[in-house]
């Protein structure tokens, strides 16, 4: 592997950390809103 892949593939595993994070937390507000329309 020459420098460039070594650095794309640091960026790929860095931003798909990132983006799972994101989905998470979207996911996990979506489901509290759920919830509070329920218990009203």
């Amino acid at each position: 592997m020459d420098g460039f892949s070594i650095v794309m593939a640091f960026a790929i595993i860095l931003f798909a950390r990132l983006g799972i994070r994101l989905i998470t937390k979207y996911l996990e507000m979506k489901r509290e809103e759920k919830e509070e329309k329920q218990a009203q």
